[in-house]
C-alpha cells in the first residue's frame, strides 16, 4: 500500500449554529478555528448549519402537512375523470 495518500483522522469538534449544541468526533475534516473541550484538550472547530440536533427529522418535531386536505382537492379536481363513459 502506498503511504501518506491518505488524509490524517482524528478527534474534531462539529457545533450546531441551529441549536448551539458540539459533538466531538473522529474526522478526516479540518478547521483553522480551534476550542478547548470539556476535558481540557484542544481541538480543531467545524461549525455546521444543521445536524441531527436540530434537524427535524431527528428531533421528531417535523412539520404534519395537511395531506388530508390535499387529498380532497385532488379527488374533487378529478371526480369525474376516467369514468365509465
Amino acid at each position: 500500500m502506498k503511504s501518506d495518500i491518505h488524509p490524517k483522522y482524528g478527534p474534531v469538534v462539529f457545533r450546531d449554529l441551529a441549536s448551539d449544541t458540539a459533538f466531538l468526533t473522529n474526522s478526516t475534516a479540518t478547521s483553522a478555528k480551534t476550542i478547548e473541550w470539556e476535558d481540557g484538550n484542544t481541538y480543531p472547530l467545524i461549525e455546521v448549519e444543521i445536524s441531527s440536533a436540530s434537524h427535524p427529522f431527528y428531533t421528531g418535531k417535523q412539520r404534519i402537512m395537511d395531506s388530508a386536505g390535499r387529498v380532497e382537492r385532488f379527488n374533487a379536481r378529478f371526480k369525474g375523470f376516467g369514468g365509465k363513459k
